[in-house]
């Protein structure tokens, strides 16, 4: 089964992680097409934009505790693989296409950081949001290290990460994120409605300003990559996360 669809209408790619049954969690698989998808959106000079979605109840409930173990070998083979988390990263940030999120559901470690990730969030009422990672005891990625402090502060980010507390789409605002928060049947039309208003601008420019807006922070956010990717990999080996993993689903 195909874990990412891919469509391009009107010069925008929409790109839907497509796991609806275990609420697009994420697994090698996924991450594997997912990472394919941008690259191929990126790389296609008549994609002018791309939208972000998950199909079914859900955004993205982070990674899949039942497949934990095939996320975890070798200090190499694991480090490869969080390297390839990182990449969603690389692809939906440091390129010069504007990405924009429709969000539903819950939206929940990876998940979230790839909420974080776009330039804009367009998220259904019914959405639910948190990071799980530190009580599971490995790490987040995605830049968040940089990015959510960015936008929501440090204070409130530091919470956010360390003390994994839920939150759903009425308290975006309060804590800083500037989201657009729509009823939940309207999420996908608002996300494309807004998706097709960027592509339809002049690319140079919006090239341009996504570049110029990213460099001032990009020694930056590579660093804060590296130093996510070492404490992820730190926490994955750790014996103790397996464990956790498995009691979550207990």
């Amino acid at each position: 089964m195909t874990t990412v669809l891919y469509d391009i209408h009107d010069a925008v790619a929409t790109i839907t992680l497509n796991r609806p049954e275990r609420l697009n969690a994420i697994n090698p698989q996924l991450l594997d097409e997912f990472v394919s998808a941008l690259r191929r959106a990126n790389a296609d000079p008549q994609v002018h934009v791309i939208l972000l979605t998950g199909a079914g109840r859900a955004f993205c409930a982070g990674d899949d505790l039942k497949e934990f173990d095939s996320q975890v070998g070798t200090e190499d083979e694991t480090r490869a693989y969080i390297e390839n988390i990182q990449d969603v990263t690389r692809e939906l940030c440091l390129n010069n296409k504007v990405v924009v999120g429709a969000i539903h559901g819950w939206a929940v470690g990876g998940g979230l950081e790839w909420v974080i990730n776009c330039d804009f969030v367009v998220m259904a009422d019914d959405a639910r949001f948190f990071f799980p990672e530190i009580s599971l005891g490995i790490f987040v990625t995605g830049a968040v290290t940089q990015l959510l402090p960015q936008q929501i502060g440090a204070a409130k980010a530091k919470r956010m990460i360390l003390l994994g507390d839920r939150y759903n789409a009425a308290d975006a605002a309060a804590l800083g994120f500037d989201w657009e928060i729509v009823p939940t049947g309207d999420v996908i039309d608002h996300a494309r409605a807004l998706a097709r208003r960027i592509a339809a601008l002049p690319q140079g420019p919006v090239r341009d300003l996504k570049a110029a807006l990213r460099e001032s922070g990009q020694d930056s956010m590579d660093a804060a990559m590296r130093r996510e990717t070492d404490a992820t990999l730190r926490g994955f080996l750790d014996p103790d996360s397996a464990q956790r993993a498995r009691d979550r689903l207990a």
